[in-house]
């Protein structure tokens, strides 16, 4: 393995963590929008928390897939067919809750703009789900073989562990959600989103429990890293721990960045878990690893400088965004 391939697999992850980290809160106000907001006013607020910065979250998730398929195109072409039907749900998914936003403020009738409330919220319900699905059923290893083709059935893909970790990252971009809505929201909204990530957090803590229970029967991630894997399960945990505290404290930044690391962790987790492979096939013979998965040391080397010439202006005008968007919405009642 060379030190542009470890780099790009790195990198790869980076990008996943930021996209899970942004557009985890993204998925969480989305999925907010008919089940927290009482009235058709407050859905206006929940969806202006995150109307100048959803479509630019997204591009994480763009660019992780575009830097997989140019360093890693055995991993991008066994990934994306074997997943081809729950990447398309996915992308269905997105596509409705984005085009939600712009349809409901556009349509002239109370039942459209519920209507495309609604399809905001499954839509981001959905997207969530399934990613972590996705994941958690990828690191349990799939039917691979030799050629890296992938030929799974549908209890490869929905099975409890995979249904499990669905829910669990569904959950935590929730909460990561309705402490961003504390963040960007003042009066009612921000009372109530307390009052529910108070309810919320002992579910997702009996979540990450049973994550982990299975976690450990599902995946060769404790035989063959126990130390590292155990580290990073137990670094989940105490960040959930310190953003639940922040609720409970109403130290929003606490519980917004604890919320984050959260899903971070889970990133990390399989990142560490897969390493030096990029796929388990369930025989490891037929496991993809880094070191033959990657594009030649030469085109490693043009992106490793193209990446690193670009990402710092990228960054500074990401934060530059979301600085010029810093300030509270009003709850209606404020408003009236």
């Amino acid at each position: 393995m060379t030190s542009f391939q470890l780099i790009w697999f790195i990198l790869i992850g980076v990008l996943f963590s930021g996209f899970f980290f942004l557009e985890g809160f993204d998925f969480g106000v989305g999925m907010l929008i008919k089940s927290f907001a009482r009235n058709d006013a407050e859905e206006d607020v929940v969806i202006r928390t995150i109307g100048p910065h959803w479509d630019g979250n997204e591009v994480w998730l763009i660019t992780a897939g575009g830097a997989m398929f140019a360093s890693f195109p055995m991993w991008y072409a066994t990934l994306f067919s074997g997943y081809y039907l729950v990447l398309f749900l996915i992308l269905a998914s997105l596509i409705f809750r984005g085009v939600s936003f712009e349809f409901r403020a556009n349509m002239e009738t109370a039942k459209w703009r519920n209507f495309w409330g609604w399809a905001g919220t499954i839509g981001s319900l959905c997207a969530a789900f399934l990613f972590g699905m996705l994941f958690t059923s990828m690191i349990a290893g799939m039917p691979i073989d030799k050629n890296g083709d992938m030929t799974a059935h549908f209890l490869d893909y929905v099975n409890l562990f995979s249904v499990v970790g669905g829910v669990a990252v569904t959950v935590l971009c929730l909460v990561h959600g309705l402490n961003f809505i504390r963040l960007k929201t003042s009066g009612e909204l921000r009372e109530r989103a307390l009052s529910w990530n108070k309810i919320l957090y002992p579910v997702l803590f009996a979540g990450e429990v049973v994550f982990a229970i299975l976690l450990f029967f599902s995946t060769d991630f404790f035989d063959k890293k126990p130390l590292s894997t155990t580290a990073i399960v137990v670094a989940l945990v105490v960040v959930t721990v310190l953003a639940y505290w922040g609720v409970l404290g109403n130290h929003e930044w606490l519980s917004f960045i604890g919320s984050g690391l959260s899903l971070i962790s889970v990133v990390v987790l399989i990142f560490n878990g897969l390493f030096p492979r990029v796929m388990i096939a369930n025989n490891s013979a037929y496991s993809l690893l880094i070191k033959n998965s990657s594009s030649s040391p030469y085109t490693l080397k043009l992106m490793t400088i193209l990446a690193f010439s670009i990402l710092p202006i990228v960054l500074v005008y990401f934060i530059w965004s979301y600085w010029v968007f810093y300030k509270r919405l009003a709850s209606p009642k404020q408003n009236a």
